[in-house]
């Protein structure tokens, strides 16, 4: 028997690609890979690849994306973060705090999906 190994590969659907591209690199802070599939952007992050893509089949036009998924983005300082999302005009759906991962932060993107952005541990 086969068992899982875990996540290996992670893509949000967005409703506007490249309006979600230039959302996750100018405030979000994400380096985009130099190639990616049509319809799709993938970003530069380890150890698990991170993409935005065109949808497979229709999404809601309205409200938020994601509802029930929760998405955990380490960073090297949550708090420094967290200053450039909002200088950069993000929205932040939950404040600083301290969490069984260090330091996070939850910030939103234009499709409503809640990104949690924790400081990396250094063991």
């Amino acid at each position: 028997m086969t068992t899982p190994i875990g996540p290996d590969f992670i893509a949000l659907q967005v409703r506007d690609l490249a309006a979600s591209r230039t959302f996750y690199v100018e405030i979000f802070g994400f380096e985009a890979a130099p190639q990616s599939p049509p319809g799709a952007v993938i970003f530069k992050t380890a150890p698990i690849p991170l993409a935005l893509r065109e949808p497979v089949r229709a999404l809601p036009e309205t409200g938020p994306l994601g509802v029930g998924m929760a998405l955990w983005i380490a960073c090297d300082d949550a708090d420094a973060l967290h200053g450039l999302i909002v200088a950069r005009g993000g929205k932040i759906l939950s404040p600083l705090a301290d969490g069984p991962f260090g330091r996070f932060f939850v910030a939103g993107d234009p499709d409503g999906y809640a990104i949690t952005f924790h400081t990396a541990s250094r063991s």
